[in-house]
């Protein structure tokens, strides 16, 4: 199957699948014309792999999984998937408290700037 015809089948995008082909996810191999051609099984691989991403691991997290992508449901997770799961959701933990700390900095000079803009007006009128 062609590039196009893998990115309909797990909807993605052809530059997703070059991406991840570059990564040394997925293999593809030219057709005469030098298109890329994948194999029916790459339809699977995507998925799992888009299934990672989405669940919020990276492309390098998902290397270690390229033993199960291509089968059609996980089985139980192994100690080196947990971690990497682990690693993550802290790596997202970090972020979100980084972010809280800005929203909060900014709520707060919002607040003063409105309460300075407030004190020095004039009452018009």
């Amino acid at each position: 199957m062609r590039i196009g015809e893998l990115a309909r089948a797990t909807g993605t995008t052809a530059r997703a699948l070059r991406h991840y082909e570059q990564a040394g996810l997925i293999d593809s191999g030219r057709a005469a014309n030098g298109y890329r051609v994948y194999e029916e099984s790459a339809v699977t691989r995507v998925r799992n792999i888009r299934s990672l991403l989405e669940a919020g691991f990276t492309l390098e997290d998902v290397r270690p999984f390229l033993g199960c992508l291509d089968q059609e449901a996980f089985g139980p997770p192994s100690a080196g998937a947990l971690r990497i799961a682990r690693d993550r959701l802290a790596v997202l933990e970090r972020r979100i408290a980084a972010q809280s700390e800005t929203r909060d900095r900014l709520a707060a000079a919002i607040a003063g700037a409105e309460a300075a803009v407030g004190t020095a007006r004039t009452p018009s009128g």
